[in-house]
């Protein structure tokens, strides 16, 4: 049964301050975008003539950003480097109302940083600047002591990973372990290598080549073998749920203690860029639920939320003033 108007927003309007942690791998997103007309005389590749460039907050830091324009206030736990691109990337996250001192720097690492080109909306070729090691001892220690004072007010977590190394094995479990203490939702947005590592949480929301790959099956059609998919993470993770996303098919919510699975279809109007729907997903789906939603409403209203933000381009973000603009009179 699909919640109603009235009840969605009513969760909408209680996003309003809620504290949201974010523990995982922040990135420095930087964009060149231009136009092409000629090819090197040095080497045969494209000339990019350079119109614009920007910087933006990715991975876990776009999660966090998601909160913040959602009227929620978020706070960052991660790593970065002593660097410039540090620096940048915790200035951006303070402009954008983000709660910073969960971020610590560590000396010896580089900030995480795609560089992306562009020509007419074609990427021509991506620098990454990273390092994939596990935080050190130290410095995770500073960032755990973080996550323990801010999730004494907070009212949810999500676990953005990207594989970077901030989110060790210590990490995950002592950050799954004092959710359930406290008894606030814990939300994961899984990297393959650590996917059946994230036991007992609230939900995960993979898409569907996510979900095949942490299952450790081949992708398979029809609708089918979507629910025996679903039901095989659920169970593998013993979570209490798993939201899969997919495209033009909307998402599929599995939960414990349920047998028929809620399937939400897909409401975009037209989709021009999918890059960041998966944190708009999982930042809507946790604060609705800090917000006192069921688990099939924070489904519902994510998926509006996704809606909205693949209609826009790059990594964009949404209100509570265009979700409910796209809700049902």
């Amino acid at each position: 049964m699909q919640p109603t108007t009235k009840r969605l927003k009513e969760i909408l309007k209680d996003f309003e301050g809620k504290e949201i942690i974010v523990v995982g791998d922040v990135m420095l997103d930087h964009f060149i975008k231009g136009s092409v007309s000629r090819i090197s005389p040095e080497a045969p590749v494209p000339v990019v003539d350079v119109k614009k460039e920007f910087f933006v907050a990715g991975g876990a830091g776009n999660v966090a950003v998601n909160l913040a324009a959602l009227g929620a206030k978020p706070v960052m736990v991660s790593v970065v480097g002593q660097d410039l691109g540090g620096e940048m990337l915790k200035g951006f996250l303070r402009e954008k109302n983000v709660n910073i001192y969960g971020i610590a720097e560590d000396p010896d690492r580089p900030t995480t940083q795609k560089i992306r080109v562009m020509a007419d909306q074609q990427q021509i070729v991506r620098f990454d600047r990273e390092s994939k090691k596990t935080v050190s001892p130290s410095v995770a220690s500073t960032c755990m002591k973080s996550f323990e004072m801010a999730v004494k007010t907070a009212k949810g977590v999500i676990l953005s990973d990207y594989g970077k190394g901030m989110l060790s094995d210590h990490n995950i479990q002592t950050i799954i372990d004092t959710c359930r203490k406290h008894k606030i939702p814990v939300c994961v947005d899984p990297k393959i290598d650590n996917f059946k590592k994230y036991k007992h949480i609230t939900c995960m929301t993979p898409n569907t080549k996510e979900a095949w790959e942490g299952a450790g099956e081949s992708p398979k059609h029809g609708e089918e073998a979507i629910l025996a998919l679903g039901d095989k993470i659920l169970n593998m993770l013993e979570a209490e749920s798993v939201l899969i996303t997919r495209s033009a098919e909307g998402m599929t919510l599995f939960e414990k203690g349920r047998k028929t699975p809620f399937t939400v279809r897909a409401t975009a109007r037209e989709v021009y860029d999918v890059t960041g729907a998966g944190d708009t997903v999982i930042s809507v789906l946790t604060l609705a639920l800090a917000a006192g939603a069921t688990l099939r409403e924070a489904a519902v209203i994510s998926n509006y939320a996704a809606g909205i933000v693949v209609e826009k381009s790059g990594t964009a973000t949404t209100t509570r003033e265009e979700i409910e603009g796209v809700l049902p009179q």
